[in-house]
């Protein structure tokens, strides 16, 4: 290790995160990006890795994408952040593009910085308008680390920040119904992921939603999709609850609409429920929240995600990456590989947590950066930025097979 590295860890240790130095200590995993561009990252000692985690989906269209560049660039030249007490052009703009990107009557746009404060605007603004307090969510799921997305999400991230605000209930995923013995006349809403990631990237049943939307609609409560890893374009869809033929009342966006340039998120919202801001519009406020400038990364991103030849981009890599991938399961049986997903949200399911673990670790050596799921740690997410090309795709999938065959 560099002596420039070294000292960059020191100083991160001493200053922001000893336990993550600890952490990546332990597994012998020191990425400290440098360089980046579209697929890969540059360790700074000069190591090339392809970035099959993009935070999330923070990098959907891969890292420095140009054409977001030059939009934030471009509006910098004329705005700032802006004044969220005041009228704004661009975050009237890209609401207007959000909106007709919507099904339904999904057009009503409050902006935010981060996906939990997205996610907490979603859960206040459900309590408000139905006068319930009980949310339902996912065991093993995850919503962020504010307020009440911490509320809503698993235990592990909860425990040591007792107590929680009251009302939540977990029932297990895809599981209707233990979900219709947890939502009742005192629920204002269920909160699910499309995909859940953190918890290991299962795939509901195709008509999973559209029976929670009836249960729903049958109890008075409302419908909480969090899109913020599998919304612009990650399933193959523009929106991934498009893939199971549902329409959300309450939408959450985060992740790749910034671009992976400029922090921005959104709730959207069925038209029923304007009147409650309405009557005061000051009652939620965001002071960074779609900020002028970020509006413009997110416009951008929008504009290139809903394109049909990027969505059936997305599609074909999936299909081409999940075909290699089988094929390597077969080559090496040992490690009962299990390939989940749909498009580019993928999970990699192994027979153990020691198989995952040790790959993840593999992976790394051969040039691919990945984490597993912290709620299922036998799958280790496989999220490749959505611009990757066939070239690329077999690159990546080269390197997979060193790993595996070292396994082996």
């Amino acid at each position: 290790m560099d002596l420039r590295k070294r000292d960059i860890i020191a100083k991160y240790a001493d200053h922001v995160s000893p336990g993550r130095v600890d952490t990546f200590s332990k597994y012998d995993i020191f990425l400290v990006p440098d360089k980046r561009n579209g697929c890969f990252l540059y360790d700074v000692d000069g190591k090339r890795y392809i970035n099959c985690h993009c935070n999330g989906g923070v990098f959907n269209l891969g890292h420095r994408n140009r054409d977001i560049l030059n939009a934030v660039t471009t509006a910098m030249r004329r705005y700032d952040i802006g004044n969220h007490h005041l009228v704004s052009a661009p975050k009237a703009l890209l609401g207007e593009m959000l909106a007709n990107s919507m099904p339904g009557k999904l057009n009503q746009v409050v902006y935010g910085v981060s996906g939990g404060e997205a996610i907490d605007l979603a859960i206040k603004l459900a309590r408000g308008v139905t006068g319930r307090s009980g949310i339902v969510s996912a065991r093993g799921g995850y919503h962020g680390h504010t307020g009440f997305a911490l509320a809503a999400g698993d235990k592990k991230f909860r425990e040591k920040f007792k107590p929680m605000p009251p009302g939540f209930k977990q029932v297990p995923f895809d599981d209707l119904n233990a979900l219709k013995r947890a939502v009742s006349k005192k629920t204002a809403a269920v909160i699910f992921e499309t995909i859940p990631a953190t918890l290991g990237i299962p795939v509901p049943r195709e008509n999973f939603f559209r029976k929670v939307k009836k249960l729903c609609e049958q109890q008075g409560a409302l419908l909480i999709i969090d899109e913020v890893q599998t919304g612009f374009g990650r399933t193959g869809r523009l929106w991934g609850f498009e893939n199971f033929e549902v329409i959300p009342d309450i939408v959450v966006l985060g992740k790749g609409m910034s671009g992976g340039i400029y922090p921005i998120s959104a709730t959207v919202y069925d038209e029923r429920y304007a009147y409650f801001f309405r009557e005061d519009p000051f009652l939620h406020i965001s002071t960074y929240g779609g900020s002028d400038i970020g509006c413009f990364a997110a416009m951008e991103v929008l504009t290139i995600s809903r394109e049909k030849a990027f969505l059936n981009h997305v599609r074909s890599m999936g299909k081409y990456l999940r075909k290699g991938l089988e094929k390597l399961g077969e080559k090496y049986p040992g490690l009962g590989l299990n390939v989940r997903g749909i498009g580019l949200m993928m999970g990699l399911a192994f027979k153990d947590e020691i198989t995952s673990l040790f790959l993840v670790k593999l992976l790394y050596d051969n040039g691919i950066f990945v984490v597993y799921s912290a709620n299922d740690p036998r799958v280790i997410q496989f999220l490749p930025p959505l611009i990757i090309s066939e070239r690329e795709a077999r690159l990546l999938l080269s390197r997979v097979e060193r790993a595996f065959k070292a396994m082996a």
